[in-house]
């Protein structure tokens, strides 16, 4: 992997970065002692989210309306 130090790095920054893109990683240096690798950037893989949890989680066809009297009688008695 090749090494450029901080000064050359800020100089040929532009290209350097293009390298990296390409997949020639390299590292900076600063007075010969290594700081910092350039990767290529990678984003990270999608996962599907909806409806991941389609098959494990089941919602009642009455959702909205469970527990209605109970939360109603709470509003009306304050109980």
């Amino acid at each position: 992997m090749e090494q450029y130090n901080i000064h050359a790095a800020k100089t040929h920054l532009s290209s350097l970065v293009d390298k990296a893109a390409q997949g020639k990683p390299f590292i900076i240096a600063k007075a010969g002692k290594p700081l910092v690798t350039v990767n290529p950037y990678t984003p990270p893989a999608k996962s599907p989210r909806v409806g991941f949890m389609k098959e494990v989680v089941l919602i009642p066809d009455d959702f909205d309306q469970m527990c209605a009297d109970e939360i109603l009688g709470l509003f009306e008695n304050g109980q």
